[in-house]
């Protein structure tokens, strides 16, 4: 990205001012300055109403928001601002233009964040919180955060969504939960709330607030472990399931990165893929899978157990691989035997990928053999046994041997 910094003159024509409920009160002499010496004011309506009076013409956000930039970069070189939130770069329009303009063509006039205000008005230590936003965002997002004794700040969407978010923790076995509602924080409409999430019964709240959660998990609530190999009975299945044991040492094979891409090839009731998302919330899924209630249960298991990156692609594999994105790791739990599926699945994945197939049967023991010796990496059979009745009596029932073949890519 070209800067105009060289001309030695001040290139900053692009301000980014955080605004509070209290308005231009709140604003710093610099960023009032900014916004009056504007050619170009943008933001959303309630922004452009408390920095009001405005010298300059507005442009409140469309829908969607980047609509507007090609205006906004249009005026380089001349004095834009654009208002924000609190501070732009913490959930806010910044990061985007940050991909249009440099950093060097910006002067930034950040304010205390929604989180950083809730923490002040709680007395919490917020590098001791979970921060999510579910603004434009699944609720499901705030389910793997649901820990014992966690702290949790969530951006809400609009009004609706500290009830639902108490209805949620009610049904997972988290009614003792406690919950604040902190509403146009900063400003005179200011209302700080609060209700247990079983007897949540508060009304009227403003869609500008934020949620503060104290989970309590009692007795048989479903708070997710944080390591892999989840228990097999939260996941629906026809059957179709990697194993817990087996799973957890899938995935240490997969070696999941920040932000990486998987392919889960013949997903069946999506578990593999769903702990790999579950190791890091910027990780995606694709998971392919041939039997359409196989897809939707795959579905169902990803939003019960609050994954919002998995996407399920149905149809046979490798011609449902067409127009997918590279996979950063493969995992092969199905299909293996399909005609070109390894070979198509090893030509999509980027170099230095890992690839993971299972098998239990003979026939997919000798295919993964033949591969072995073409493509190198390694191979192991995982062993498990678990405890059975026998009569009155117990004794140790083996499951079917698992054979394993990962690979890198060079």
């Amino acid at each position: 990205m070209e800067s105009p910094l060289s001309s030695g003159q001040d290139a900053r024509w692009l301000s980014l001012v955080g605004i509070g409920e209290d308005g231009r009160a709140g604003l710093t002499a610099a960023a009032s300055a900014a916004i009056d010496g504007a050619e170009l004011v943008v933001g959303g309506a309630r922004h452009l109403a408390l920095a009001g009076p405005l010298a300059a013409p507005a442009l409140a956000w469309p829908n969607p928001l980047h609509a507007a930039f090609p205006a906004i970069v249009a005026k380089r070189g001349r004095p834009v601002c654009v208002l924000a939130t609190g501070d732009p770069f913490h959930h806010g329009v910044g990061v985007q233009l940050a991909r249009l303009v440099a950093p060097e063509e910006m002067q930034v006039f950040p304010q205390p964040s929604a989180f950083a205000l809730a923490c002040a008005r709680l007395g919490w230590a917020q590098q001791d919180c979970a921060l999510v936003s579910l603004h434009g965002r699944a609720l499901e997002r705030i389910i793997p955060h649901l820990q014992p004794g966690a702290r949790i700040l969530a951006l809400s969407w609009d009004g609706s969504t500290p009830e639902k978010v108490a209805a949620l923790l009610a049904d997972r076995g988290m009614g003792g939960s406690r919950l604040t509602v902190l509403e146009a924080m900063g400003g005179p409409r200011e209302r700080v709330r609060r209700a247990p999430a079983a007897t949540f019964d508060l009304a009227g709240i403003d869609p500008l607030n934020t949620l503060a959660v104290e989970v309590v998990v009692e007795a048989g609530a479903e708070a997710l472990p944080l390591v892999p190999g989840l228990p097999d009975a939260l996941f629906e299945s026809d059957g179709q399931l990697t194993k817990s044991e087996v799973r957890a040492v899938t995935l240490a094979a997969l070696g999941p990165r920040r932000g990486e891409l998987l392919w889960d090839i013949g997903a069946g009731s999506g578990s593999v893929g769903i702990e790999w998302a579950l190791a890091q919330s910027d990780n995606r899924v694709i998971a392919v899978e041939t039997r359409a209630e196989r897809a939707g249960r795959i579905g169902r298991n990803a939003a019960r157990l609050g994954v919002t990156g998995l996407t399920v692609v149905s149809g046979e594999a490798p011609a449902a691989f067409a127009g997918l994105p590279a996979p950063d790791a493969v995992f092969i739990g199905g299909g293996i035997g399909n005609p070109g599926l390894v070979e198509a699945a090893w030509d999509a994945l980027r170099p230095g990928g890992r690839l993971v197939a299972n098998v239990v049967s003979l026939e997919g023991e000798a295919r993964l053999a033949g591969l072995f010796q073409r493509h190198g990496g390694d191979m192991r059979r995982i062993h498990v046994s678990r405890l059975d009745a026998v009569g009155t009596m117990h004794g140790w029932r083996p499951a079917m041997a698992v054979t394993q073949w990962r690979v890198v890519k060079p």
